[in-house]
């Protein structure tokens, strides 16, 4: 018996042994019947790589790991693919299981067979991978922005998908809006999260970047990172409040009509120069995530 044929584990075995997949009796070698829904083994040449899919760098060594233990153990779980011709297939998930059969020189490999159209197969791949335990901020990020981009699902619909609370999948779609050099030191682990939470906070790009490069050099933690960006922000507010004018009686009115709208404290500033800012205060991202889905509302009306 070949070391693929070994590697297909016993409990694989027995998850084949079903309608959806045939044994011949003949000679007790796995009869390839491809059904949608079902499992078979598929030639590997016959499977592509989906090109969304949120993983993009991959730890080699732990896929060498991964095709040892597949050489010894078999595969315990088969990948999911979706036809999208005659002899040709997707990849929905499991590309690390597929690489490494690849890594072992498996001419197949056992997959679920799913039917899904474009959206479908990416809305299925990106949940699966972001569900990881292993991708970084800006892969989850990335997946996310994909799902409500091109999979046309709202950041509600997201948070339920995803078992998350909705500003935890807000602030990962914030992330990209850091400048690259930042998303980069991110996907490569320089900075967490956190770090990246509180550079969100900084309106100035270039002050973002300065941030980061102390992060860089001395080893920040993420409450001394918080504390210099409440500083910066302070200085800000004490510069504006300088240059700040009496709102005319117009802006005065808009500014009453906004309290009314929000239900919340609301700040308008403008300078002598006609620049300046409108502020919604909240104390907590309940209340932020209001504000939001209100804005989103007045925005479509």
């Amino acid at each position: 018996m070949s070391v693929q044929k070994k590697a297909l584990g016993r409990g694989l075995d027995a998850l084949l042994d079903s309608s959806n997949y045939q044994k011949s009796s003949s000679n007790n070698e796995l009869e390839q019947k491809p059904v949608t829904g079902g499992i078979a083994e598929i030639p590997l040449h016959q499977i592509k790589a989906n090109q969304d899919q949120p993983r993009k760098e991959f730890d080699y060594e732990k896929l060498d790991q991964l095709a040892e233990s597949i050489k010894k153990l078999g595969i315990i779980q088969p990948i999911t693919v979706r036809k999208i011709s005659r002899d040709r297939y997707e990849l929905i998930s499991g590309e690390r299981r597929f690489r490494a059969a690849q890594l072992l020189h498996f001419e197949s490999i056992p997959a679920y067979v799913r039917e899904a159209d474009n959206v479908q197969s990416l809305e299925m791949a990106l949940v699966e991978n972001i569900q990881r335990q292993d991708l970084n901020p800006l892969e989850i990020a990335l997946s996310y922005h994909h799902l409500v981009t091109d999979c046309q699902i709202s950041v509600e619909e997201l948070s339920a998908k995803m078992g998350k609370n909705k500003s935890t999948v807000i602030n990962f779609l914030r992330l990209l809006k850091l400048p690259d050099h930042i998303q980069i030191g991110l996907r490569e682990n320089k900075l967490s999260m956190g770090h990246a939470r509180a550079l969100i906070n900084i309106e100035s790009e270039q002050e973002q970047l300065l941030v980061y490069e102390d992060i860089l050099k001395k080893n920040l933690s993420v409450r001394q990172v918080e504390d210099l960006v409440r500083k910066l922000h302070d200085k800000s507010v004490k510069k504006e409040s300088k240059t700040s004018l009496s709102l005319p009686f117009k802006y005065e009115q808009f500014k009453t009509k906004l309290v009314k709208q929000f239900g919340k404290h609301i700040d308008i500033k403008r300078s002598s120069k006609g620049t300046g800012s409108i502020e919604f205060n909240f104390t907590s991202d309940d209340e932020l995530d209001s504000i939001i889905e209100q804005l989103l509302k007045s925005s479509h009306q």
